[in-house]
């Protein structure tokens, strides 16, 4: 039995072959995840539209996203158990069922309470989505494949959120509220049908290995196991840190900022929104072909991502005049594009420091940073602009308090997580090497 080395990554026993087939299956998951995010942004270009719909303010507007927000993170450590425990299908089915209802419901929503608790619906569909997406990944493809099938999986959010950008945008002020909404819910019936007949957890072959579930104890077995390795709780921190500048931006405020604060109008503010995907997709390919090749630049470009985000805002905002210029808004929304990719090195620390059967909960807990932080700053942005009578340079300040902690707490466990991925990968080594080697003739 061989190790292949490439980086720091190996070639491990029992590792999935990849290929069309894992292609076209884990291709399947991502359709479910791209519809789930074309429904979870579809507020961020009708949030204006929202306010006038439902009569609320910017505190009250920015509830909705908030509200989904909570209910996502809330639900990340839940559905990391329930994916190990049931397999990506019937979580990804129960997924879909749940997230389509909450847009449905959504596109009929005649008041303020029935929009939210619709919005609360999607969340928790939506939840159950990226960690059954990235869990089918590890089931199919090899472990050095990790990083790249990974990006690629937010490449394909970064898509749906393009979708909603563009598509859902123009159906919105064209046909109207009710029917642009109510239409979209007719991807997610699609994706139901494709996923149930024609998805499949894992490979022939490659069944997981039967683990004992015990109620309670297992479940604080699971948490309490992930929690203590430092790649995990690295991992949220570079997701809290990396992904929220941008997922504020795209979720909510980007548009109103744009528009109310900078002075463009709709179509400008759109084509700029459309930027930060654009930007999001592209670099996400970079990231994940560096961090392939070379698995010791994943701090570097998160912590060089936080940077540059925290500098071009900073600029942004500060800048001598009543409205920045064009080329600067079109900097900064360049740089906001490099934090969703950025936010998935978060799981690139997570992934190696769990075995397989606690991947799922790891990913749980690695993705709830990202989330918590951006429900933090929606709700701080739409207090802030109430308060000071939107002053967006007040409230966008909000970012660079959460950027300071999340990388505090970087720099703390980096040098804890770094050593246990090595001892992790010394003993994988170490075992594959005293494996005999089987049906060889």
């Amino acid at each position: 039995m061989s190790v292949t080395r490439g980086g720091s990554h190996s070639t491990l026993p029992g590792d999935p072959p990849g290929g069309r087939r894992a292609m076209a299956v884990w291709g399947i998951g991502v359709s479910v995840y791209f519809v789930a995010v074309i429904f979870r942004t579809s507020l961020g270009v009708a949030g204006l539209d929202a306010a006038d719909r439902f009569h609320v303010n910017a505190s009250a507007l920015s509830t909705f996203s908030i509200l989904q927000l909570l209910v996502y993170a809330g639900m990340q450590i839940p559905v990391g158990l329930l994916v190990d425990r049931l397999g990506t299908k019937r979580v990804l089915t129960i997924g879909v069922v749940l997230f389509t209802t909450g847009q449905l419901g959504f596109a009929f929503s005649s008041s303020y309470g029935m929009a939210l608790a619709s919005r609360a619906l999607l969340g928790c569909g939506d939840a159950m989505t990226f960690i059954s997406v990235l869990r089918l990944g590890t089931r199919w493809f090899p472990a050095r494949r990790g990083p790249l099938v990974a990006q690629f999986a937010g490449l394909a959010g970064m898509a749906g959120n393009l979708v909603s950008t563009l598509l859902l945008a123009r159906l919105l002020h064209g046909i109207g509220w009710t029917a642009a909404f109510a239409g979209s819910a007719l991807a997610g019936v699609v994706v139901l049908v494709l996923l149930v007949l024609f998805l499949k957890d894992h490979p022939e072959g490659h069944e997981p290995e039967p683990f004992p579930h015990h109620g309670a104890a297992y479940v604080r077995r699971q948490i309490a196991a992930s929690w203590r390795e430092p790649g995990t709780r690295l991992g949220l921190w570079v997701h809290f840190t990396t992904q929220f500048p941008a997922m504020v931006f795209l979720l909510l405020w980007g548009l109103p900022f744009l528009v109310e604060a900078q002075g463009l109008s709709r179509a400008t503010a759109g084509e700029l929104l459309t930027l930060v995907v654009l930007c999001n997709m592209v670099v996400g390919l970079v990231y994940g072909q560096i961090v392939a090749r070379h698995h010791g630049a994943r701090l570097p470009l998160a912590l060089g991502t936080v940077g540059a985000t925290a500098l071009a805002w900073a600029v942004t905002l500060l800048y001598p005049a009543d409205h920045a210029p064009m080329w600067l808004l079109v900097v900064l929304c360049a740089v906001l594009g490099a934090c969703g990719p950025a936010s998935m090195l978060g799981f690139d620390f997570a992934r190696p420091a769990n075995p397989p059967e606690r991947q799922g909960t790891a990913s749980g807990i690695t993705n709830m940073g990202g989330f918590t932080a951006s429900m933090t700053t929606l709700f701080a942005v739409g207090v802030l602009l109430d308060a000071t009578g939107d002053d967006y340079t007040i409230a966008f300040s909000s970012v660079f308090v959460l950027q300071a902690l999340g990388v505090s707490q970087i720099l703390r466990l980096r040098k804890r997580a770094a050593r246990r991925e090595r001892e992790r990968l010394v003993a994988s080594r170490v075992e594959t090497v005293h494996v005999p080697a089987q049906g060889v003739g």
